[in-house]
Parts: C-alpha cells; sequence; structure tokens
C-alpha cells in the first residue's frame, strides 16, 4: 500500500520496498564516511609528521615510495613540497611555481650534475638530465595547451627556454640566465642600477 505523504517508492522488481528518507540518509552517510577519510596526500603528509624528519634525502624519498606504493609520483612529491621540508635537490626536482623557485632547483641540480661529472658517473648525470627533460616537457605542454591563460602560457614559453637552455650547455646555464633574467627585465633593483649612466 502506497503512503499518503508520498516518502515511499513503489516496490522494486524483487519485492523490496526502499523509502527516499532512507536513501536520502545512506548517501548522507557515506559522504560523511568518505569526508573522515584521509586522502592521500593527507596520509602522506601524516606519515611524514610521524617521522619527525627535518630534511628528505633521496633515501628517505624511496622509503616513502615503498610506503605509498599506491601512490603516484605526483602524489607523493605534491605531499613533499607541502610538507615544508628541506628537499635534496633530487628529490625536490624542478619547481616551476616561480621564475625564483625555477632558477633555484636548476642551479642545484647543475651542482649535482657536475658532481657526477667529476666521479664520471654517466647514470647520476643521466638521472639528473631526465628531470630536467621532464619538467621542460611539461612546460611545453602548458605553453602549448589553449586553455591557459595567455599570461601564464607566455611564463611556461620562457621557463621552457629556461630549461632547454639547461639541457645543452649545464655548465652556461648560470650565466645565461643572468643575462636573461636583465634581458626580460627581472634583475634586481640594484643590479639594474649599476648600469645606469651617472651611478658610477
Amino acid at each position: 500500500m502506497g503512503s499518503a505523504n508520498g516518502s515511499e517508492i513503489p516496490p522494486a522488481r524483487d519485492g523490496r520496498c526502499r523509502s527516499r528518507q532512507g536513501n536520502v540518509a545512506a548517501r548522507g552517510e557515506s559522504e560523511r564516511r568518505a569526508a573522515r577519510t584521509p586522502g592521500k596526500k593527507q596520509r602522506i603528509l601524516a606519515w611524514l609528521t610521524e617521522k619527525g624528519w627535518d630534511r628528505v634525502t633521496e633515501q628517505q624519498a624511496a622509503e616513502l615510495g615503498a610506503a605509498f606504493p599506491e601512490c603516484s609520483e605526483e602524489t607523493r612529491r605534491a605531499a613533499l613540497l607541502e610538507s615544508g621540508l628541506a628537499l635534496d635537490p633530487m628529490v625536490e626536482g624542478v619547481r616551476q611555481e616561480s621564475y625564483e623557485r625555477l632558477e633555484a632547483t636548476l642551479t642545484a641540480l647543475l651542482r649535482e650534475y657536475e658532481a657526477a661529472k667529476e666521479r664520471r658517473d654517466a647514470v647520476r648525470r643521466q638521472a639528473v638530465r631526465a628531470l630536467v627533460i621532464r619538467a621542460k616537457e611539461h612546460a611545453e605542454l602548458a605553453a602549448h595547451n589553449r586553455r591557459t591563460h595567455e599570461q601564464k602560457r607566455a611564463e611556461k614559453i620562457e621557463m621552457a627556454t629556461w630549461l632547454r637552455t639547461w639541457l645543452e650547455n649545464p655548465p652556461v646555464f648560470p650565466s645565461w640566465v643572468a643575462l636573461r633574467k636583465r634581458q626580460i627585465g627581472l634583475a634586481p633593483l640594484d643590479e639594474c642600477a649599476m648600469d645606469l649612466p651617472g651611478m658610477d
């Protein structure tokens, strides 16, 4: 028999009858349960807090990967960056949220590359280059994405140029980027002032 207030729906073919209110309550409970379950990144952050590390080395990053094999490398790296912990250059990789961070991380990776070169460690040098190549590919993808804001696309085009220059000749990068920053107006004001007439 149907309800006068319409709170029930007709019985299903198997004879079961479920109320609309019951459906809403069940859905609400499942949403609350999902909200209480920490996401992958939150679980990694909690794990890092328990570890009490001041800095994440490559060995510790490998330990994190073994602890969370179900998480993608991107998720693990996002959690590491959000943690605020100091990261070894190969763990931090190339950061592209600003020109300052891009230059800093590329400079740190250059030191890793040069140290590997001195040790004649070709595998290590290739690993450093692989990080920069991946960053360049990401920058180029963003630069050619028509849905990306025009200003952001221009920034990514410039960043891709920095990354290509690093890859073409890593030791030249510090000198090149200093000149490039002045060319596009990123040099510190005190450096710019040194080139103005009458400022000797």
